[in-house]
């Protein structure tokens, strides 16, 4: 993919992502039970996934490549889903702004200290002053958005 089409693609993604939650929320209300909601969702994205891996099955790992993955990589699936999950349970109750703005608040705020830290093998990038006000107006906007 051209880089020049990278930032809107994130964009789109995070507008779906937001829509995504609200499909899920109502999944949830029409099915009765989050387990079950999150699991038919999930099911979707597996076959649809399957599908297209069936379609594009090439690069795959050298056994040098799957020697060399950390043992929390695959964890990645999991740790979405307790978002995934998060947002079929609460969208409903408490609105998709509150529900995505907290969602994405703490992804700002998990991600400023992953980058800072460089944990799970990121390249490090220091907090600065304007990444710290960055954070604190996600902080207070989110607030906003909570209470009115």
């Amino acid at each position: 993919m051209n880089a020049a089409w990278d930032f809107p693609f994130i964009f789109v993604a995070g507008m779906l992502q937001a829509a995504g939650a609200a499909m899920g929320g109502e999944l949830n209300k029409s099915l009765g039970n989050p387990w079950l909601a999150t699991s038919a969702s999930f099911m979707l994205v597996l076959f649809v996934t399957a599908t297209l891996f069936a379609c594009m099955p090439r690069p795959l790992p050298s056994v040098g490549d799957l020697a060399a993955m950390p043992w929390w990589a695959p964890l990645g699936g999991i740790v979405g889903a307790v978002a995934v999950f998060a947002g079929f349970t609460f969208i409903q109750k408490l609105g998709a702004g509150p529900v995505n703005g907290v969602t994405i608040t703490a992804n700002i705020l998990a991600s400023l200290a992953i980058d800072h830290f460089g944990l799970l093998r990121m390249e490090q990038h220091s907090m600065n002053p304007m990444r710290f006000l960055g954070a604190a107006l996600m902080v207070g906007g989110v607030t906003l958005i909570s209470k009115f």
